[in-house]
C-alpha cells in the first residue's frame, strides 16, 4: 500500500493569526531540531517556500529525487511538491513560507520566471555579486520579519520579489541560448513588464507601451503571446486585477479606496470591471478568498 504523503500549511501546525500571515519565516535549526534534524516528505497546496541555507550541509528530497545540499545555496520549493530534508547538527540558515497567491509571478505561469518556479530547485550562491545580494536580501528579509517598524509589508515584498528574481536569474545564468531572436523577444517581454510595473495604474492602453518600445502592436502582442499566452491589453488587465485581488485579501483598504489606488475614478466601474473578470464582486471575492486561506 502507497504511503500518503502528508500536506500541511506549515510543516505540522496552523499558520496562526499574524496580520502578515502570507509571510512566515524561522531558522531552520528551530524547526529541524524538533524533528532530529530530518524533515519527512510533505507538501504544502497553497505555499511556497524558501530555504536560505548559509552553513552546514544535508540532503533536499524532491519526491524520489535526493539532492545533496552544498552551502551556500538557495532552495525553491513550488506548492503541491512533494519534498523533505535531512540537515546536519550545524545547519544555519532560514526559511520563508509564502502565500503563493502572494507572489508577484504565479508557479506555472506563461513567463521565464513563472516557469522557472514551478519546479523545485538548488541554487548555489557561486560568490558573483549577483549570489551576495541574493544571500544578503535574504538575511535582511529574515530580520525585517521579526520588526513591526514602519513600511514593514512594502519592505517585505521588495526583499522577496529582489531575491526570488535574482536567484531565478542566477539559476538560468548556465543555460545556452542557441536562438539570440527569442532572446531578444524575451528582453523585450520584460521591458513591457517592467514598464506596466510602473505605469498600471495610469491605465496606459496598450498602444502606449507598444510605442514606448519602439514596436507596432501586432509585434507587441505576438511575442506577449509567445512568451505568456496572453496579449498585451490582456497582460494589463491581468496586472489590475492581479494588484486589486492583492490588496483586497491583504489590506484593510476599503473597495472605494482600492479603486482609486488602482486609478479607477468611478468605484462602481472598478466592481464591474472586477465582476466581469473574476465572475464575483470585490467585496464578495475578499470575503471568500480571506475564508479559503482561513484570514
Amino acid at each position: 500500500m502507497k504511503k500518503t504523503v502528508p500536506t500541511y500549511e506549515l510543516y505540522g501546525e496552523k499558520t496562526g493569526e499574524r496580520p502578515d500571515f502570507w509571510l512566515h519565516c524561522e531558522t531552520i535549526p528551530s524547526r529541524s531540531s524538533l524533528y532530529h534534524w530530518e524533515i519527512g516528505l510533505h507538501r504544502h497546496e497553497s505555499f511556497f517556500q524558501i530555504l536560505y541555507i548559509a552553513g552546514g550541509s544535508g540532503d533536499a528530497v524532491f519526491g524520489s529525487a535526493v539532492h545533496t545540499i552544498e552551502p551556500p545555496v538557495v532552495i525553491t520549493v513550488p506548492p503541491a511538491h512533494d519534498h523533505g530534508f535531512r540537515f546536519s547538527r550545524d545547519i544555519d540558515g532560514f526559511v520563508f513560507t509564502i502565500l503563493a497567491s502572494h507572489l508577484k509571478v504565479s508557479p506555472g505561469e506563461r513567463s521565464r520566471l513563472g516557469a522557472w518556479i514551478a519546479t523545485p530547485r538548488l541554487t548555489r550562491l557561486d560568490g558573483s555579486a549577483h549570489a551576495t545580494y541574493v544571500a544578503g536580501t535574504l538575511v535582511r528579509l529574515a530580520a525585517e520579519w521579526e520588526t513591526s517598524r514602519s513600511h514593514r509589508t512594502d519592505l517585505l515584498d521588495a526583499y522577496l520579489t529582489t531575491a526570488l528574481t535574482l536567484t531565478a536569474r542566477l539559476g538560468e545564468a548556465d543555460r545556452d541560448d542557441d536562438d539570440p531572436d527569442a532572446s531578444e523577444n524575451d528582453d523585450r517581454v520584460q521591458r513591457f513588464e517592467a514598464l506596466l510595473q510602473k505605469h498600471y495604474r495610469s491605465h496606459w492602453p496598450a498602444a502606449a507601451y507598444a510605442r514606448e518600445l519602439h514596436l507596432s502592436l501586432t509585434h507587441l502582442n505576438r511575442i506577449t503571446r509567445t512568451a505568456t499566452g496572453l496579449s498585451a491589453h490582456e497582460m494589463i488587465t491581468r496586472k489590475l486585477v492581479a494588484e486589486a485581488g492583492r490588496d483586497l485579501v491583504f489590506t484593510r483598504a476599503s473597495v472605494q479606496e482600492i479603486c482609486f489606488r488602482l486609478g479607477f475614478a468611478d468605484p462602481a466601474y472598478f466592481s464591474r470591471f472586477f465582476l466581469r473578470q473574476t465572475g464575483m464582486t470585490p467585496r464578495a471575492w475578499r470575503l471568500a478568498e480571506r475564508a479559503r486561506l482561513g484570514a
